[in-house]
């Protein structure tokens, strides 16, 4: 039986908690409608202005206050790819390796003595 080398699990290859995943959406979420509420007053900033192309500047206006929510709730709601999916382990046969990580070979294992008492 040849040994498995062992791989240690980095830190750096851990996923990010739900928790930090919620709070960077919510983050990204209230950003995007900042700017959402921004292209509500530039465009009532240009209606009282009157400057040439209004009608180019209230479109793009109107644009950004019609796609950055879509935008905004699409990326909210928006996880990390699962790495396997729940289903796939019911389909296929499971491995059943029943080694830890580190276990010895019969050849590295000690051997107990027993006494046996007469």
């Amino acid at each position: 039986m040849k040994r498995q080398e062992y791989q240690p699990i980095l830190i750096t290859d851990a996923a990010r908690s739900q928790d930090d995943q919620l709070t960077s959406r919510q983050k990204r979420y209230v950003l995007m409608m900042g700017v959402r509420v921004g292209c509500i007053v530039v465009g009532a900033v240009l209606v009282g202005l009157r400057p040439p192309l209004l009608w180019l500047w209230l479109t793009l206006c109107a644009l950004g206050m019609v796609l950055i929510p879509w935008l905004a709730v699409l990326l909210a709601n928006d996880r990390p790819p699962k790495e396997e999916h729940r289903l796939a382990g019911r389909f296929q046969p499971r491995r059943r390796d029943d080694s830890p990580p580190m276990s010895l070979t019969a050849e590295e294992r000690p051997h107990k003595v027993i006494d046996a008492e007469p």
